[in-house]
């Protein structure tokens, strides 16, 4: 169990250290540590149903994929944060002075929840977009067939396309892969 932490400023340096020693996942947000909650067995399954699609479309490409578990540092929020899902063009980019800390997504996705749902189409994503390699957001809601897909089109524009129709096979650019939405879902018990 990680010990509980005092409401003040740290540093970087003092929440790598932590963050290594911990059991739990945090967030660093601009000196203030954030312990992040643990998904939903619905939650799982999507974010293994899109890394295992992932994994076949990008066989053989110059592409890796890291789930939950990888941190990422985002310089220009002064934010580590853990995506659900990210594929980072190889060469791999890390922090500096780092070997577990990456820097170069080109394609993030979040399965929401209804805890997260805000933070990850607000804040996260504005912080997100500072990210010079990132081209390509999925928002992947766990409790219906919705699928949100934003792509970068300029400098500082993005298109979002909706889909809610689980027959409706999602394009992704960043790498030129196919995803299924309803394979998404696959395994999900959906309220109808």
């Amino acid at each position: 169990m990680t010990p509980a932490l005092e409401q003040r400023t740290y540093t970087r340096e003092e929440y790598l250290e932590f963050e290594v020693a911990s059991e739990e996942r945090h967030e660093y947000v601009n000196g203030k540590i954030r312990l992040m909650t643990g998904g939903t067995p619905d939650h799982n399954e999507i974010a293994v149903n899109l890394a295992t699609l992932l994994k076949s479309a990008l066989r053989g490409k110059p592409y890796r994929i890291f789930g939950a578990d990888q941190r990422l540092w985002i310089p220009n929020r002064n934010l580590y944060t853990y995506p659900d899902l990210m594929v980072v063009e190889k060469p791999l980019q890390l922090q500096t002075g780092r070997t577990d800390t990456v820097t170069n997504p080109c394609f993030i996705a979040e399965v929401l929840s209804k805890s997260t749902q805000d933070y990850d189409h607000g804040e996260k994503f504005s912080a997100y977009r500072t990210i010079e390699s990132f081209r390509e957001y999925l928002l992947i809601d766990q409790y219906q067939i919705h699928v949100e897909h934003y792509l970068k089109t300029a400098a500082n524009q993005w298109l979002l396309s909706e889909y809610d129709d689980p027959n409706v096979t999602l394009s992704l650019s960043a790498f030129e892969a196919q995803i299924e939405i309803l394979a998404l879902h696959e395994n999900i018990e959906i309220d109808a």
